[in-house]
């Protein structure tokens, strides 16, 4: 709709009338899908949803959560808590974080941004960096966009790389993790053919190393920056695949709570620490997991835990993760524009709204 006949007036309901008190209810994780033994929701005791459903069958409406109905690449891509807050809240369909990214590196646009002109002036003499969830899952990142990024970056300058994983078993199985650092690694071998110094420098596994959220925890983000930045950690391997299938023998060991560690070289000296100079990409596309890491990396002044270094670096997000502390100043791809959202309808209707949630500090 253009500018020029654009109005924020809504049409009366067919149904519900005026005057009425009217609830949204939104219950995280909850959807129909086929009714048998491994459906939670099918096999346990549901009276309220129930009755809903029994007592007035023709108000009963499935929509869709996933995939281009929210805005995201393909139906194989699942919801999440994000996607929903923009999908609800702006009330009509844009294009999230990941469908995005897919574009940019698609088109090649995401080489020609200010983001990534602001991280190439290391590539002379500086290492790129590249910190994220390695990870087919979707909701933070996707193990193709790394790949595509990998393919991408040499070709427009980038002679040295170093790759900090972080191991999923969250968003896909746990064990999977394995199999994703073959890949990774076979992708580094590659390039190590085509002349780019390509190595993964460090990893851990992301509920332990990294991703904390809401400030719940800095010793998470405390031990990532040691293992990425100093080069340190408890455990030292030769290589990303030996460290992954080592640290799983541990007696309860998953993919997701890995501890830290670093690759090391025959000098048992880390291959691949944050110097000055260097270049930082953190390539998670939702922003809740990222934003910890982003403000140790852009702040000066920081005092959540000891850095004990603080490089001279040019960091950048794979998107802005808060646009209102501007975090990162800089970023590969620009976060989706979401105007004249659900609320500003709701305001300019003259209808008064109140808005609650449960939030569980995780």
């Amino acid at each position: 709709m253009s500018s020029t006949n654009f109005s924020f007036k809504l049409a009366d309901h067919p149904k519900l009338p005026k005057g009425k008190q009217l609830a949204v209810i939104v219950l995280d994780g909850w959807g129909e899908e086929k009714p048998d033994q491994y459906n939670c929701i099918h096999v346990a005791e549901t009276p309220t949803m129930d009755s809903l459903k029994k007592g007035a069958p023709e108000n009963w409406t499935l929509i869709k959560a996933h995939g281009p109905a929210v805005g995201l690449p393909t139906e194989d891509d699942m919801g999440n808590s994000e996607v929903g807050h923009n999908a609800l809240g702006a009330g009509r369909i844009f294009a999230q974080g990941a469908k995005l990214v897919d574009y940019a590196l698609a088109s090649g646009k995401i080489y020609q941004g200010e983001g990534f002109k602001y991280i190439k002036e290391c590539f002379e003499n500086g290492t790129l960096h590249l910190i994220g969830l390695l990870s087919d899952g979707g909701v933070h990142s996707r193990l193709d966009q790394l790949q595509l990024l990998l393919k991408g970056a040499p070709q427009h300058g980038a002679k040295r790389i170093r790759v900090h994983i972080l191991t999923d078993g969250r968003d896909c199985l746990d064990g999977s993790s394995i199999g994703y650092v073959e890949t990774l690694e076979n992708d580094l071998a590659e390039l190590r053919k085509q002349g780019v110094d390509a190595l993964i420098a460090s990893g851990g596994g992301r509920m332990y190393v990294t991703m904390d959220r809401y400030e719940n925890d800095w010793g998470v983000v405390k031990r990532g920056w040691d293992a990425q930045v100093l080069g340190e950690a408890p455990y030292k391997f030769k290589s990303a695949v030996e460290a992954v299938k080592k640290l799983r023998e541990a007696p309860k060991a998953s993919d997701q709570y890995l501890p830290p560690f670093v690759i090391v070289d025959e000098n048992e000296k880390a291959v691949g620490p944050i110097l000055d100079g260097d270049a930082v990409v953190t390539i998670n596309f939702r922003a809740d997991r990222m934003t910890m890491v982003a403000k140790a990396f852009e702040y000066e002044n920081f005092s959540a835990f000891d850095r004990v270094r603080y490089p001279k670096i040019r960091y950048a997000g794979m998107l802005q993760y808060d646009g209102e502390l501007k975090l990162p100043a800089h970023y590969l791809v620009s976060p989706p524009d979401i105007d004249r959202t659900s609320g500003e309808y709701l305001v300019h209707n003259g209808i008064r709204t109140f808005a609650c949630r449960l939030f569980l500090m995780q």
